[in-house]
């Protein structure tokens, strides 16, 4: 991941990391539905699991004779004279949920989850929860970054995905992979891809549940991007609609401060029907967007479905009665980025150091748009641009 623009002003600092956590490999914890793959040198493959795995990735880089002070050095240079590219040494299955769908049977005409599958999920559910709080107590911030890739990411992208953000959050907080059964390729591969996204949401809301019910967590980040986007607002929705059915608060019970949907692959006008229709907004503290005209698999998916991507979406694609939504909302953002360095275009939340600047001072410090670590420029109402000398000073 290149040196965000933040850090060429105010330097990435050994001091700002947790002493336990200077050292140049980085432990996440991960979470996925994918199968166990058969094939030397590869852990899960595309192929989908009925039953939730969760362990821990160790990663490091390529570059054996790297030191931890050489890696704070390279974190602050825009080009660097070491190879920072990563590798994957370890991955370690801690335990695995009971298959689902759970057996269940009825008791008084109501439905109940076998209680020897609940038994099984609970043990797993606070094995997981032990894992996130032993993670916990070598961060300051007692937060969660949980991050959902997108379509045809394999398992050892996404885990290198979230480390270089982690890195570059000055290792703060508790990184969680959630990988899902992507990257099946071919020539119907995104199709695939896409209802792999759904065959994954229960999973996904176990695996928040499970975090919903640790009283040490206490703030929760979201980060998902291209498909993932689908994956992880359908499963919200799901979440936020028994959370309201229930008597429940969703900005409080959920704790989810960051909701950030970077390249969404999502069609606006199920956005509206489905999400804005639904009061979605007001669960979370703060909803991110970052879109870019020049995301060229985004404008694919576009000229497919014939509809307006959410991920391209322009000032000029909302009426007015949608801008008076989104200017209701209040906490909803849509942020347009700077043409990216690379051929797609569509990698730019982590690979521009522009964007990856805002998505840290944005997780790092809850500042808003506009203020002083966020310097964005106002459009009109939510929408913001970001210019690729964003936070660059000198």
């Amino acid at each position: 991941m290149p040196t965000p623009n933040v850090f060429l002003n105010k330097p990435y600092l050994e001091s700002d990391v947790p002493v336990s956590l200077r050292e140049t490999s980085m432990k996440l914890i991960y979470v996925t539905d994918r199968a166990i793959s058969q094939k030397a040198g590869q852990n899960y493959n595309a192929k989908r699991s009925p039953s939730m795995a969760y362990g821990l990735a160790k990663v490091n880089f390529e570059e054996p004779s790297l030191h931890w002070h050489e890696l704070v050095a390279q974190s602050n240079a825009p080009k660097r004279s070491v190879d920072l590219s990563y590798v994957l040494e370890q991955v370690k299955e801690l335990g695995r949920y009971p298959v689902s769908p759970y057996k269940f049977h009825k008791v008084h005409g109501r439905l109940a989850i076998d209680k020897s599958v609940k038994e099984k999920k609970q043990h797993h559910e606070n094995k997981f929860n032990q894992i996130v709080n032993e993670q916990l107590e070598g961060s300051t911030k007692k937060d969660v970054i949980l991050f959902v890739h997108g379509f045809n990411n394999t398992f050892d992208e996404s885990v290198f995905t979230l480390a270089g953000i982690w890195h570059f959050l000055q290792r703060q907080g508790v990184p969680i992979v959630y990988s899902w059964p992507a990257a099946a390729g071919g020539v119907t591969g995104y199709l695939a891809d896409k209802e792999s996204g759904q065959f994954t949401i229960f999973h996904l809301k176990e695996t928040l549940r499970a975090l919903f019910n640790n009283p040490k967590v206490e703030n929760i980040h979201i980060i998902a991007h291209s498909r993932g986007t689908d994956v992880v607002t359908t499963t919200l929705r799901e979440l936020i609609i028994q959370n309201r059915a229930g008597g429940g608060n969703p900005r409080q019970d959920l704790r989810i401060e960051n909701l950030i949907l970077a390249a969404p692959d999502l069609d606006f006008g199920i956005i509206k029907q489905r999400l804005m229709a639904e009061q979605f907004g007001p669960a979370f503290g703060k909803i991110t967007i970052y879109t870019s005209q020049e995301d060229s698999a985004l404008g694919l998916s576009q000229w497919l479905t014939n509809t307006i991507s959410f991920g391209r979406l322009n000032t000029q694609d909302i009426n007015v009665n949608e801008r008076e939504v989104f200017k209701a909302a209040g906490n909803v953002s849509l942020i347009k980025v700077p043409t990216s360095n690379s051929l797609i275009g569509h990698d730019y939340f982590h690979s521009n150091p522009a964007v990856s600047s805002d998505l840290i001072n944005l997780i790092l410090y809850n500042a808003h748009p506009g203020s002083v670590k966020r310097p964005l420029i106002n459009i009109e109402n939510n929408f913001w641009l970001l210019n690729k000398n964003y936070l660059i000073t000198h």
